[in-house]
């Protein structure tokens, strides 16, 4: 035994390096949140896809870009905004989580999360600490920007930058579904 452990030192030392990554590592990452928010959706498990999202943040982050892009035209409303943004973050933040866990649930297809997206955003994924951020385009040409944070050893999803074009584009799929079903 003890020539064997002589011949294949570098062996040895790759898989306890190995080993350890895999144990203390990765279920620590950035990474293992995106796959596990994968296998939740996938599993059609709202309640645990749920677990890797920070709506309140998510909320507060969207209305923050939303009042940032019309302030140049409109200062007032601006500062309006903002206190709009604060005051109904809580109730848009819990809406948003109910209706993402129903989707989640039900299977809907805009709540999926294709592998090779997946894939991409985590090649992608930068990590600086506590904070990861990941910029992929998806197959229907929408650019995703999404930041990850940690907080209390989880991570969580906490903003998703360029949420206009996701409104702007669900809002056209919705006109064009209310055209189709008079």
């Amino acid at each position: 035994m003890a020539r064997f452990a002589l011949r294949n030192v570098t062996a040895i030392l790759i898989a306890i390096v190995f080993g350890w990554w895999s144990i203390f590592y990765i279920p620590a990452s950035p990474t293992w949140a995106v796959m596990r928010l994968k296998q939740a959706v996938d599993a059609r498990d709202g309640n645990r896809a749920a677990q890797y999202v920070d709506f309140p943040s998510v909320v507060q982050h969207a209305g923050e870009e939303m009042v940032k892009q019309k302030a140049a035209d409109n200062p007032l409303g601006a500062l309006i905004g903002q206190a709009a943004v604060h005051l109904f973050n809580k109730p848009i933040a819990d809406a948003l989580e109910a209706a993402a866990r129903k989707k989640v649930d039900d299977g809907d297809k805009d709540v999926q999360m294709p592998g090779v997206a997946v894939a991409g955003a985590l090649v992608l994924l930068h990590r600086s600490g506590d904070e990861a951020s990941t910029d992929f385009t998806d197959h229907k040409g929408q650019n995703w920007k999404i930041h990850l944070t940690r907080e209390d050893g989880v991570w969580k999803v906490t903003q998703i930058e360029n949420i206009r074009q996701v409104l702007e584009k669900r809002e056209k799929q919705e006109q064009k579904q209310l055209n189709i079903n008079p």
